[in-house]
């Protein structure tokens, strides 16, 4: 069993391994198309700052049937529909299905609020100013 050699390996790059375990959990769920989804940069107004939003193809679902949770640096949407056994179907194309699907977020990111209409879920997110942090470090000396 061969293992691909991690690019946070390298000895310059030290405490990456939680991004290491976050970029290895978001390439798995990747792969599920379900639902599809769009990430787009809403441009400043004079009233918002920029923010990032995602809109997912969420028809058939209600509100109740969804939930958009903040679990630690990730953004969840899970979908849950429930067959109806009073229904009799002739045919079934639409199946009622779940899903999940996860966004990780940098630090700082900020969710402002959800909206479902017309099928779509848009949820807004902002990018805070990164702060410019420079520190001085002293050099104490230990010569005896």
């Amino acid at each position: 069993m061969t293992t691909r050699p991690s690019p946070f390996g390298h000895p310059f790059l030290l405490g990456f391994d939680e991004i290491e375990q976050a970029l290895d959990r978001v390439s798995k769920a990747a792969n599920d198309g379900y639902p599809p989804y769009n990430i787009e940069r809403v441009p400043r107004t004079e009233d918002e700052p920029e923010r990032l939003r995602i809109t997912l193809a969420v028809a058939g679902f209600t509100r109740d049937q969804l939930d958009v949770m903040l679990e630690e640096n990730q953004l969840v949407v899970r979908g849950r529909q429930v067959d109806e056994k009073t229904r009799q179907y002739l045919h079934r194309g639409i199946a009622a299905r779940q899903f999940q699907r996860a966004f990780l977020l940098a630090d700082g990111m900020e969710v402002m609020g959800a909206d479902l209409s017309n099928g779509l879920l848009s949820i807004d997110l902002t990018r805070p100013e990164p702060e410019r942090i420079i520190r001085k470090i002293a050099i104490a000396s230990r010569d005896l």
